[in-house]
Order: C-alpha cells, then sequence, then structure tokens
C-alpha cells in the first residue's frame, strides 16, 4: 500500500527552473509508484496535471510575482502565508509523512508534534550558507541559523540531498538519521535537430552557458575569460542564453565596455524543452559557477549534451565531475581563458571529454537511477518508520 505524501513546496510551481523541475521529478516518481501526493506551492506558476497527485496554492500576495531564485523579501512573505495553509491542510486532511522541501522543514518541524505527523527534510541548499553568499551575514547570525538548520535536520526522520556536499552537512547535524543524495538528472529529451535555431545560427565554433544570471552563477566569470582567450586570438563565440531582463541588460553593458560584442551573444531565456536543440549548436558548454554547495543541474544535461564541458575547479562541481569528463580550471579570467583556448584549439580533446560524460550520465545519473535511489530509500529507510503509524488507510484527496 502507498503512502500518502504531503509535499511542502515553497517554490513557484511549474515554472521551468531547477528546483520547481526536480520537485515536478520527485512527485512523478512517488505518483508512478503507487503512493499518493499532495501538494501545495506557491501561487505562481503553471497548472500541471499528474496522476495521483493534486495540488493547492497558497494565497496570492500582491508584490510577490517574479519570484527569484534563492532567498528573497518575496519568499519571506510567501512562506508566512504557507505556514498557516499547511497547518489547515495537516488538520484537514490525512498523511503518513510530510515531505518539506528547503525552508518549509521549518515549518514541518513546528507542526509535527502539533498533529504528529513526520517529516522528511529535502536539503537542496544551505539556507545560512545560501545567505550568506548573497549578504554576507554577521558571525552570530550564520550560527543561530546553522544551529536551527541543524535542529530541523534532528528532528525528522530521513532527509533527501541533491549532492555529496550536502549529504556531509546533513550528516554531521544529525547523524543518527538516514540521508539519501538524489542527483539530478539530464533534462535533454530529443534528438539533436537538423536545422539550427534562428537566433543561434553562428559561422565560428559556440561557448554555451544556459541558466540564470544570479552572481553565484559566475557568468561575468566567464564573459572575462572569454574575452581574454577572444583577445589571443581563439576563434569562437560566447552564446548566454537565460536570465532576467535586468541582468541580460547588465551583461551586455559589460560585454560593451569589454568590445567584445561582436564576439558575445546574450540571447536570454528560451524554453527548457527546447534545450537539447540550443545545446545542440554548442561546441563546448560551460559551467562558470563560483559559489555554493549544490551541484548546478545544468550541468547533467551539460554532460549528455554530446558537447564537452569546462567548469571551476569547485566543490560545487568536483563532488560530480573529475578531469576524465569534464575541463576543470581554476576560478580565474585567466584560467578560465587558457581552458577555452585549449578546448576551442583541440577537437579530439573536446571528443574525448564528451565521449567519457556520456558514458557517466547513462552509468550514474539516468532517471531510472534517480528512481531506484529515491524508492529504494522511501521503500527501506521511511516506510519501516512508519510503521503501526497509520491509521486510515484511504489516500488523500
Amino acid at each position: 500500500m502507498g503512502l500518502r505524501f504531503l509535499i511542502l513546496a515553497p517554490q513557484p510551481f511549474f515554472v521551468h527552473r531547477g528546483t520547481p523541475i526536480a520537485t515536478r521529478m520527485l512527485i512523478e516518481t512517488l505518483t508512478e509508484a503507487g503512493h499518493s501526493v499532495h501538494a501545495l506551492v506557491y501561487p505562481e506558476g503553471e497548472d500541471v496535471e499528474i496522476s495521483g497527485a493534486t495540488f493547492s496554492r497558497v494565497p496570492r500576495i500582491p508584490g510577490t510575482s517574479n519570484m527569484p531564485p534563492g532567498f528573497s523579501l518575496k519568499k519571506v512573505v510567501c512562506d508566512t502565508v504557507m505556514f498557516p495553509k499547511a497547518a489547515w491542510t495537516l488538520a484537514t486532511r490525512r498523511f503518513d509523512v510530510v515531505l518539506a522541501i528547503e525552508e518549509s522543514a521549518f515549518m514541518a518541524m513546528v507542526l509535527r508534534p502539533i498533529f504528529r505527523v513526520p517529516y522528511i527534510y529535502d536539503m537542496d541548499s544551505s539556507i545560512p550558507e545560501q545567505i550568506n553568499d548573497k549578504h554576507k551575514l554577521p558571525g552570530w547570525l550564520f550560527r543561530a541559523l546553522s544551529g536551527a538548520e541543524g535542529l530541523a535536520a534532528r528532528s525528522s526522520i530521513g532527509a533527501i540531498t541533491c549532492c555529496r556536499a550536502l549529504e556531509d552537512l546533513m550528516r554531521e547535524y544529525a547523524p543518527k538519521i538516514p540521508v539519501q543524495t538524489l542527483e539530478d538528472v539530464t533534462l535533454i529529451e530529443q534528438a539533436e535537430p537538423v536545422d539550427a535555431p534562428e537566433d543561434c545560427r553562428f559561422a565560428e565554433p559556440v561557448v554555451m552557458y544556459v541558466g540564470n544570471l544570479e552572481p553565484y552563477q559566475g557568468v561575468d566569470l566567464l564573459i572575462d575569460g572569454f574575452a581574454l582567450a577572444s583577445g589571443k586570438g581563439a576563434d569562437g563565440r560566447l552564446v548566454i542564453i537565460g536570465g532576467s531582463d535586468d541582468h541580460v541588460a547588465a551583461a551586455k553593458s559589460k560585454v560593451a565596455a569589454l568590445g567584445a560584442s561582436e564576439k558575445i551573444s546574450l540571447l536570454g531565456p528560451r524554453p527548457v524543452d527546447r534545450l537539447g536543440e540550443y545545446l545542440a549548436q554548442a561546441s563546448i558548454v560551460v559551467s562558470p559557477r563560483t559559489q555554493g554547495r549544490n551541484t548546478p543541474m545544468k550541468v547533467y544535461s551539460y554532460l549528455d549534451s554530446g558537447r564537452p564541458l569546462l567548469a571551476t575547479r569547485l566543490p560545487t562541481h568536483t563532488q560530480v565531475l573529475d578531469d576524465d569528463i569534464a575541463m576543470l580550471v581554476e576560478p580565474t579570467p585567466e584560467a578560465m581563458g587558457e581552458g577555452l583556448q585549449k578546448l576551442l584549439a583541440d577537437a579530439s580533446l573536446r571528443s574525448r571529454i564528451a565521449e567519457a560524460a556520456g558514458k557517466r550520465v547513462r552509468e550514474e545519473f539516468s532517471r531510472d537511477a534517480y528512481s531506484r535511489k529515491l524508492l529504494g530509500f522511501i521503500d527501506g529507510e521511511i516506510a519501516p518508520r512508519l510503521r503501526g503509524r497509520r491509521l486510515d488507510p484511504a489516500p488523500a484527496k
């Protein structure tokens, strides 16, 4: 008999970016295995239909639309409204377990003794680290937030993380609970198209970045490195896909100031379902991230793209990448430029890295591997801890 899950997902849903995509895959995997899911999400986003799942949204608050990734005041406002909605949902429906994503673990921790429903902590990033990377918290506040995060971990019956670094952090917080790492998977679903998209047809070899343009992504580092490589005669074009209007405008200003507008194209956001179509036009794909523990979701699609990946040699990447399946460089413009020069000049090196990456994806980062890990964790670790608690076999509506 399947379990009845309440998933607390403090995020716009559904929108085509990392955490909502991962949440959708989580729900689909649970329901396909026979579990029932009710998900509570933010008001923003497209409605989706998933067999075996129902959805409800927190009330829409003026001024909270266009929610950016990561911590923001908009998110704090929505979470304030989400908490009583979560309490009402637990009071009016029966659930076996709450799966609490990110900061909703604090809500689940407070509500657990009231409604006696245990929770799984789904950690996609460390909240104190995420805020500190952006705002440089005072030491005492960082320690206080870390202590609260640790308490939420210890109060859970298990944890899911998206990378080994966060798994290690969770084990430091709560050594007695089971922890499962679920790496993201490739989002490429189609074969390479015959024709290139009209806005991505270039004569030069294309170096491509796809994702948001938040500072932690290291796009400024990439632009500086590419400008250095181009200035030394490297033949290529940098294509940057994604970003808000403000971020794209800022990046264009930087490119113009470097005198690189003829070699760098900023296309803005494009639909995720066309990701494979755009990546097929690349000769090299790049992940220049400079901050964070979690591995960017796009890395898995990059590895599956048939193109060599250049990435910064930082834990956010090295917990998944090594020198066999990517070119790893120090996070400096000079190292980035040298790496780009080497890849642009050596077709055999590009081919060797791309082939090794594709093999690794098939072995470790496929949808089948994701399902095997998640369902094995639920059946082997979580379900035994819930035995004797279930009072009503009827699924949540």
